[in-house]
């Protein structure tokens, strides 16, 4: 089972970014799928989260509103894309799934790495 993030890189400040994350050997389906963030020194924290049934989305106040979660359950591929970046979204951000019957059942990426600067 495995998670794999791509998309980071170097942005400037107003920038966009989006950010996919693959799952190999399982499917997503029954799974909440969410995107964390950790700049250095600094907790991981929730950045946005889309449901298994429903596709109900969630995301932090810093980036609502300048920030889309989507998934495509026949890919196994959930994506964030983030736009109108700025200095403070820098960090590591990481894929997370977490199965919607069972939340002991739990998968983490390696995490892909955003750095906004000019």
């Amino acid at each position: 089972v495995q998670l794999v993030e791509s998309g980071g890189g170097l942005v400037q400040p107003g920038g966009s970014v989006r950010l996919s994350c693959a799952a190999y050997e399982f499917s997503f389906s029954r799974y909440d799928l969410s995107w964390y963030r950790q700049a250095p020194g600094e907790d991981r924290e929730l950045v946005a989260q889309i449901e298994d049934a429903g596709g109900h989305t969630i995301y932090a106040d810093s980036v609502k509103g300048r920030s889309t979660i989507s998934r495509d359950d026949t890919k196994n591929i959930v994506n964030l894309q983030m736009n109108n970046l700025k200095p403070e979204d820098t960090a590591v951000y990481y894929c997370h799934a977490k199965h919607s019957w069972n939340a002991a059942v739990q998968y983490w990426g390696q995490g892909t790495q955003v750095t906004v600067s000019s």
